[in-house]
């Protein structure tokens, strides 16, 4: 359709549509701003995030008891 429009005012068409485009662009944009939410929660930087799942880890990490897998599993003979 813009060829169209653009073949029909002549020479200096293009000329003409580049201002109305940008103005129907800029238009749009504020709109879109106007209608939806831009919001975005802030959040705590990645670094942080890291160290602290990496301190969960040491915390939970330590808790759990180191075992020997032949005490765990000892036949009923060797556990008397």
């Amino acid at each position: 359709m813009w060829p169209l429009i653009v073949r029909s005012m002549g020479r200096f068409g293009k000329y003409i549509t580049l201002p109305i485009v940008g103005i129907i662009g800029f238009v749009g944009y504020n709109v879109e701003g106007w209608i939806s939410d831009r919001y975005t929660p802030a959040t705590k930087p990645i670094t942080q995030q890291r160290q602290e799942r990496l301190l969960e880890n040491v915390d939970s990490s330590t808790i759990k008891k180191k075992h020997n897998p032949l005490e765990v599993n000892l036949s009923p003979s060797l556990s008397g």
